[in-house]
């Protein structure tokens, strides 16, 4: 069996185990609802809850080991190992002699053992590397002071009076299922103990594990040793991709190939390590850099994805086992041949016309030439008309604004900036679009005027190209709206007409779509279908766009 085919196989065993482990505490449940909580877990006579309730936490510890395994995590592998041989132990006191899931988890240890030579990735770099054990001691504290409290409180008729120290005592063994030297005298609050104290006992456990094994995101960072690098790749060979600027965001890890020639920039979310747009550097050079991407990815056992590659990109990408699919086009726009004229630009035509009678003024200017403190009023409007909470974009945006050789376009009514466009450098003749703002009580068609106006004057600043925004599924939505379109084209599309009432598609289609620019495709690198909710969960968080749900992770965080 390959390695491959050995991590996969242990994997499905590992959770086949725990679910086993559950189910073998949980389902006689069914049988006896009511009473004691050993009694309602249809435990046997000479079986103690203690062994009940180690079985359960170990089997639901393997199910979340398990996602570990499948990437080779060395940490996951020891505390699987460790959780299987405790495993086959409980069930000795479940009476099951080693029979059922107790069978199987000895097979497990076994085959952990025999295959410990494939599980090498490193833990992921952390912070707050002690939260899972802050976690544990708040809810093991919580748990023993409400049934401290319990005991405390509670009146004669229901519990026989205990000293502070047989409280205590009583509400730690309720944390692992184990009655102590309380005498109670009424089942409903035996059981209400016995009930907080594992529930408090099985969280701590269960939540800490969480913080303990969860795929660490380690804070990206580029040094200005790896931006003076990647300047130097951009200035030889920026030229070939409008969004090779990008690279230079902060939140972004950087791996260059052992010549130097080549680099791949990239972010970790999720498990994921997303590479953003082509590598940089010379073409011949990328296979040295993606290897070294992959490398890197092995080692921290991180799921390898590129989000935003070009044709020649992602034929590259290709050759190292890894599907592609494609995800939209850039609209890049030629401004040697645009113009207003024509039935096409009608609709902008109508727009700037509208605007400029409104009073709306455009000046376009390199960032260099700004008025001083003009830059930090502009980046200070920007952020309070940004539409979110956080700023949006990875592979297309830079997350800044005043580089030097950035292009910043600036609509004013009256003397007051209504709208604003950063666009970035593309090599010695291009611009490639990053913000776009416009104040909300604004007029429409703001935009068109700021972006038509640039195209206008590109030719004066040296400008043969600009990149527009980028058209997401701009093939479905057009195949799907044909006459004559099959069921799934039609269907596709009024996803996506649907999906745009949140996320911009359709919208940013059609407004690009204004500019007749050529369309540029754009392609999604991933390993296999199995990893793409993986990759699909960290690019969307990646963009801003969503992904994991940001109440549920600060509620982990707290």
């Amino acid at each position: 069996m390959t390695g491959v085919a050995s991590v996969v196989a242990i994997t499905w065993v590992t959770r086949l185990v725990g679910l086993l482990a559950v189910i073998s505490v949980v389902l006689p449940a069914g049988r006896r609802a009511r009473g004691h909580v050993a009694g309602w877990l249809g435990l046997p006579q000479d079986a103690t809850t203690a062994a009940a309730t180690v079985v359960l936490v170990v089997g639901v510890l393997l199910i979340m080991l398990a996602s570990g395994l499948r990437r080779r995590k060395r940490r996951a592998w020891q505390l699987a190992m460790a959780g299987s041989v405790v495993l086959s132990l409980s069930h000795l006191g479940l009476q099951q002699h080693l029979l059922g899931s107790g069978l199987v988890s000895v097979a497990l240890v076994v085959a952990l053992a025999l295959n410990r030579k494939y599980f090498i990735a490193l833990p992921d770099p952390v912070t707050g590397k002690w939260r899972w054990a802050r976690v544990f001691l708040q809810l093991v504290i919580a748990g023993l002071v409400i049934n401290v409290g319990l005991l405390t409180f509670a009146p004669r008729s229901v519990v026989e009076p205990l000293g502070f120290g047989d409280r205590l005592e009583e509400s730690a063994l309720a944390l692992i299922g184990v009655s102590g030297p309380a005498v109670f005298r009424s089942t409903l609050m035996e059981d209400l103990v016995a009930s907080v104290g594992l529930l408090f006992g099985l969280g701590a456990v269960l939540i800490a594990a969480y913080f303990l094994l969860r795929s660490a995101e380690p804070a990206p960072h580029l040094s200005e040793a790896d931006k003076k690098r990647l300047r130097e790749l951009l200035d030889q060979h920026g030229q070939r991709d409008s969004l090779g600027y990008f690279a230079l965001r902060e939140d972004k890890f950087v791996v260059f190939s052992k010549t130097g020639k080549a680099a791949v920039t990239y972010r970790v979310i999720a498990g994921a390590a997303v590479a953003s747009a082509d590598p940089l550097g010379d073409s011949e050079a990328w296979p040295g850099a993606i290897e070294e991407f992959l490398e890197v990815c092995r080692r921290h056992g991180w799921v390898p994805a590129a989000m935003g590659c070009s044709e020649l990109g992602a034929t590259v990408w290709a050759r190292y086992h890894l599907d592609v699919l494609e995800i939209g086009d850039e609209a890049v726009v030629d401004t040697d041949t645009f113009t207003l004229d024509g039935r096409a630009m009608r609709g902008v035509r109508q727009a700037v016309s509208r605007t400029k009678r409104a009073g709306y003024e455009v000046q376009v200017r390199r960032t260099e030439n700004l008025e001083p403190g003009e830059l930090a009023e502009l980046e200070s409007l920007a952020a309070s008309w940004r539409g979110s909470d956080t700023e949006r974009g990875f592979s297309m945006a830079l997350g800044r604004m005043g580089d030097a050789g950035s292009v910043l376009v600036t609509a004013t009514q009256d003397g007051r900036t209504r709208g604003l466009l950063q666009f970035v450098p593309w090599g010695e003749d291009g611009l490639s679009l990053d913000v776009m703002r416009r104040d909300r009580a604004a007029d429409n068609g703001v935009n068109e005027l700021m972006i038509s106006e640039l195209l206008l004057r590109a030719r004066d600043h040296g400008v043969k190209y600009v990149s527009l925004n980028f058209a997401a599924f701009r093939k479905l939505m057009e195949q799907g709206r044909r006459i004559g379109a099959g069921p799934v084209a039609r269907v596709s599309a009024k996803v996506l007409g649907w999906a745009s009432h949140w996320i911009q598609i359709e919208t940013l289609y059609r407004f690009n779509a204004k500019f007749q620019p050529r369309w540029v495709p754009r392609f999604l690198v991933f390993p296999s279908v199995r990893e793409l909710p993986r990759v699909g969960v960290a690019v969307f968080e990646a963009e801003g766009l969503g992904g994991r749900s940001p109440w549920l992770m600060r509620l982990l965080r707290r």
